[in-house]
């Protein structure tokens, strides 16, 4: 029996730590499978951010509001019959279960590399917010999200297309394609 997923619009999370290349990469899958794109941390209230610029780790009840909100816009765009492409950190799987719950029809693309490729990264990013002090706490944080449905993984030591273009083949065997 086909998966019923497969025949429904899509809604896509590009998760990993900060610096793995969530926005870079949404936005490239987003060109390729002709979705739109929403950037995750552009949905922080004022107060994520305010924390997060200063260095301090976002805990639980800072996160669920925000992920609420990411999950109401992917609901939003799959009861259009639109797909969409969120970047979001989606750190723990208490968070993943709450955006699945949210929009259903969920794939995660997982952006994973080495704390020294990672670090090297946000090193070399210019204006943003999140700080490299805060990798170290988004590290202890993250619960790897090996053997949940629905997701590939993709390592990062590579260029943005060629991450994009692995993510693509590994969201072609889930069924999702353009």
């Amino acid at each position: 029996m086909p998966d019923q997923r497969m025949n429904r619009p899509h809604a896509i999370i590009v998760m990993g730590v900060s610096g793995c290349g969530k926005s870079s990469v949404g936005e490239k899958l987003a060109k390729a499978l002709r979705l739109d794109f929403v950037e995750g941390d552009a949905l922080h209230p004022a107060s994520n951010v305010e924390k997060m610029s200063k260095g301090i780790p976002l805990t639980d009840e800072d996160r669920m509001p925000w992920l609420d909100l990411i999950g109401e816009r992917m609901q939003g765009s799959l009861e259009k019959g639109e797909g969409i492409i969120v970047s979001c950190s989606a750190l723990k799987r208490i968070y993943r279960d709450r955006l699945r719950a949210a929009a259903g029809n969920l794939f995660f693309v997982y952006l994973e590399g080495s704390k020294a490729l990672l670090t090297k990264r946000m090193g070399e990013r210019k204006g943003h917010f999140m700080p490299v002090s805060l990798l170290e706490s988004q590290l202890a944080t993250l619960e790897v999200p090996t053997g949940e449905a629905g997701v590939v993984t993709v390592d990062i030591d590579d260029t943005i297309d060629g991450i994009a273009a692995t993510a693509l083949r590994g969201l072609s065997t889930l069924g999702v394609t353009a």
